[in-house]
């Protein structure tokens, strides 16, 4: 039986004030900093974080600040792999409602289709999704803001976070089949198919965990189906009154999930956010947007960051952005920025 010391609602409504991640993502950072032999303090002040915000794990921090506070600390306590060292140890429970919704989950595969649905409560401005295979499912990680532009060790730490969420299921030795980061492969690259157990491979589109889906379909040892049922009751709350708190943000973050899989759709994220394509409509409107416009929007700006990855190959961003073909995708390119894709990247 999972105990939540607060009440989950208190939460979710603590939650909707996310101004980037909820400082449950910074949870242990101050004794793991000074495990490391650096100053806590000195780190902190250089990355803008202010420690009263990590006080409470509702609380949240501005994603570009957080992103920084780990390079930092990586640099200054001459640890270079310190995210992924961070991400060992940091259990399930510490990521808060995303890691409870985990952990109250029938099967590990729900699970993490619940982690990878909600993160975007837990963090902005990110892709998380699960990819179908056939025989296995890859999980995508991708922070999407487009200040940040070096965030190795927050890759490594979230991957970690996961592979977590796995372990608690298929016991501490579990091997994913692949791991993948964006990143170039660093000086000490050997220590992270060591601690991860598997084949990892660098330079990739996203932060990926391919599994294999029959290793999915284990129970979690910490099921509870009312608790589960009780804070997705609470996130449709949230969800409803996002709404009214800028709904556009949340869009956003549906249509970059859904561009893998081609051009999103209104309906569909409508029904994601719980409400009729009408009342999307509407609540668009009423904040000066379509629903066309912001697809645009965020397909510009996805473009304009991958198009600075110079790890992602300009043939694969049409599929990335949801185009069905290349010469689309060079279309809108030249439309917003007056140049075709390859001589912008030149």
């Amino acid at each position: 039986m999972i105990h939540i010391a607060a009440s989950g609602t208190q939460h979710v409504f603590e939650e909707m004030h996310n101004q980037g991640v909820l400082s449950a993502a910074a949870s242990g950072l101050s004794d793991f900093i000074t495990k490391k032999g650096a100053d806590v303090e000195h780190i902190f002040d250089i990355s803008g974080i202010n420690p009263e915000l990590l006080i409470s794990p509702t609380l949240s921090l501005q994603l570009p600040n957080y992103c920084k506070v780990l390079e930092h600390a990586a640099i200054i306590s001459n640890c270079d792999n310190f995210g992924l060292h961070y991400g060992q140890q940091f259990q399930p429970k510490s990521l808060g409602l995303i890691g409870y919704i985990a952990l109250c989950s029938p099967t590990l595969e729900s699970a993490l289709k619940n982690m990878t649905h909600y993160f975007y409560l837990h963090q902005k401005n990110t892709l998380t999704r699960m990819v179908d295979l056939g025989e296995c499912w890859r999980i995508d990680y991708q922070v999407q803001h487009g200040a940040i532009l070096t965030r190795r060790q927050d890759a490594e730490l979230t991957i970690g976070m996961f592979m977590n969420v796995i372990r608690q299921v298929l016991g501490h030795h579990y091997s994913a089949r692949e791991i993948h980061f964006e990143h170039p492969r660093p000086d000490f690259w050997q220590e992270h198919s060591k601690l991860l157990n598997t084949s990892v491979y660098f330079d990739q589109p996203f932060n990926s965990l391919v599994i294999v889906k029959k290793d999915m379909q284990r129970s979690m040892p910490t099921s509870d189906p009312l608790l589960l049922t009780m804070m997705l009751d609470n996130l449709r709350l949230l969800n409803l009154s996002v709404q009214s708190q800028g709904l556009s943000d949340q869009v956003r973050s549906h249509i970059q999930l859904k561009l893998g899989n081609g051009e999103p759709n209104l309906e569909m994220i409508a029904t994601d956010l719980g409400i009729s394509s009408y009342s999307l409509t509407r609540h668009l409107k009423s904040e000066g947007l379509t629903f066309s416009s912001l697809v645009d929007a965020v397909r510009c700006e996805l473009a304009e960051y991958y198009i600075k990855q110079k790890n992602i190959p300009i043939s694969e961003m049409a599929f990335l952005l949801g185009y069905s073909e290349s010469s689309a995708f060079s279309r809108a390119f030249k439309r917003w920025f007056g140049i075709n894709p390859r001589q912008f990247r030149h």
